[in-house]
């Protein structure tokens, strides 16, 4: 298991391991809308492993201009001492590494309601229980330091401004490679996010940690085991549908059964917006087309045509080699992605297949896929 940690390694969950960045590259060409990246993080003299399927905890610091905007909304400092999360520290230190400073808290939102020289009536209003959708809504885009510069009235201790404050807490990822293939690192295929609201720009607190501060600091890392797992037989045909950093998963896959000589056949499903600039890995994943180790990629773009294609859309026009695969081949079907959208409609997308397919009624389909679970041939890794 990843998660257990052999004799002769230091490192836990609560002392990750310090990793070191060593490659940041972009998966994107010109006119991308995205910032996807691929990072490389060197692991050696770790004495942990993870196995492909797995994730890893990345445990970012916050954005240094962000914590000093913040510090001077405040009218601090920031070398005034407070009791952090993890004992004594600065004010400036505390909001780097221990506190979460882009969401809002419950606690800090009912501080600004009630100590708002003028008053904060919407945002009272919207405390209310029953408003909760309404306050949702309304704190899309908005940051703490968004509330500092509406209510610059408002006088807060140090400690005070801290304890209001939740805890940073890390993030996790998909691994995007085999220890096989890269010995002592570990890959990450990762949205940077970046978008604008309220005339700021926003930033995603660990992907731009990784993207614009990493290089020059320590990455602290801990695996986490997965059941999102290759079948044990290596000669089990696999499907794997992975749009966008979905993929991720899947790049690891592809290494491992190559490393281990594995005979299954390989299909993978990719899709994103535009050929031309978000075709992730084409490079890697065209060879071993080519070299005829992938026996299908199916590639579909969203932005390419007036019709929008799905990696949806690709299953259902090949549902016949689908069946086939699983039905008569006992594939084994991996989805990675997107839970909220992507994942629901490749799951009718297969429902559909084996239906219409199999000749089942929808009570047969169900039952049909809920056997695929229990066998473990279904595996999502969804978010």
């Amino acid at each position: 298991m990843a998660t257990d940690t052999p004799v002769g390694s230091r490192y836990t969950r609560t002392n990750p391991f310090p990793a070191k960045l060593v490659v940041n590259r972009s998966l994107c060409g010109e006119g991308s809308e995205k910032d996807t990246r691929h990072f490389e993080l060197d692991l050696k003299g770790w004495g942990l492993n993870y196995e492909v399927g797995d994730s890893m905890t990345v445990w970012p610091t916050n954005d240094p201009a962000l914590v000093d905007e913040i510090i001077n909304k405040i009218g601090a400092k920031g070398d005034e001492p407070v009791k952090g999360r993890n004992g004594d520290t600065t004010l400036r230190e505390a909001l780097i590494c221990d506190c979460r400073i882009t969401q809002t808290t419950p606690k800090f939102l009912k501080t600004i309601a009630q100590r708002a020289v003028n008053g904060a009536p919407l945002l009272s209003e919207l405390l209310k229980p029953e408003r909760k959708q309404d306050l949702d809504t309304y704190l899309w885009g908005m940051e703490v330091v968004d509330f500092l510069i509406e209510h610059p009235s408002i006088k807060w201790t140090p400690q005070e401004f801290v304890d209001t404050l939740a805890k940073l807490v890390p993030r996790m990822y998909s691994i995007s490679s085999s220890l096989k293939t890269h010995p002592d690192q570990v890959h990450f295929t990762i949205d940077v996010v970046h978008y604008e609201s309220r005339g700021r720009i926003r930033k995603g607190v660990c992907s731009t940690f990784l993207a614009e501060r990493a290089e020059k600091a320590p990455v602290p890392v801990f695996p986490n085991a997965s059941k999102f797992r290759l079948p044990e037989d290596g000669s089990t045909p696999i499907i794997m549908v992975g749009p966008g950093t979905g993929v991720a998963p899947f790049r690891a896959f592809l290494q491992e059964r190559k490393a281990t000589d594995a005979k299954g056949k390989n299909w993978l499903l990719f899709g994103s917006q535009h050929r031309h600039c978000n075709y992730f890995y084409e490079e890697e994943f065209e060879k071993i087309k080519s070299d005829g180790f992938l026996a299908r990629l199916d590639l579909a773009w969203s932005r390419d045509a007036a019709e929008k294609s799905y990696v949806q859309h690709k299953m259902q026009e090949n549902a016949d080699e689908v069946w086939k695969w699983m039905d008569g081949e006992g594939a084994h079907f991996f989805v990675c992605g997107d839970a909220r959208r992507m994942a629901k409609d490749v799951d009718a997308a297969l429902r559909k297949i084996i239906q219409e397919k199999g000749g089942k009624t929808e009570e047969q389909t169900n039952q049909y896929v809920e056997k695929l679970k229990a066998d473990k041939r279904y595996k999502r890794d969804v978010y």
